[in-house]
């Protein structure tokens, strides 16, 4: 694992290392069965193509719809996502793009997520948003790394 999200402007980003392949990694960012053991309680959407729509749940937050944007097999996974729980998709939704990279006898997995400087309810709303998602990154890139190395189940 690496260092800690980190905001510029109004994007968050972070990268980690982690000791699995690139394609344990793809799987586990693509596949909504491994996705919900470390991102969400729910995950689902209607194929993994751009276009496709769904939901990540959380059983404390709510659903979250979500489109997809992106998908480049082995490479980068792209969405729209709802920044607060709702029906569908609105002016309130960021978009998040991971990548990942061969790098030693791991993959680097970099997120990126925008957006936040086009959402409605001002700047002390946005930089707030932009904080409890840069939060919500390292806790959920730290469980990603662990679920892919081992260290939880």
């Amino acid at each position: 694992m690496s260092d800690r999200a980190r905001i510029q402007g109004h994007t968050v980003t972070r990268t980690v290392h982690i000791e699995a392949s690139r394609a344990r990694v793809w799987e586990a960012l693509t596949d909504p069965d491994v996705m919900v053991k470390w991102f969400g309680d729910g995950v689902g959407f209607a194929a993994l193509e751009a276009g496709a729509t769904g939901s990540i749940d959380w059983d404390d937050y709510g659903s979250f719809p979500i489109e997809i944007t992106e998908v480049v097999p082995g490479d980068s996974f792209g969405f729209r996502w709802s920044g607060i729980p709702a029906e569908q998709l609105d002016e309130y939704s960021t978009h998040v793009r991971f990548t990942i990279v061969d790098a030693d006898a791991g993959t680097d997995v970099t997120v990126v997520e925008s957006g936040f400087d086009t959402i409605p309810g001002g700047t002390r709303y946005r930089r707030d948003r932009l904080e409890q998602n840069r939060e919500g990154w390292d806790v959920e890139l730290d469980e990603l790394a662990m679920l892919l190395e081992g260290v939880a189940q």
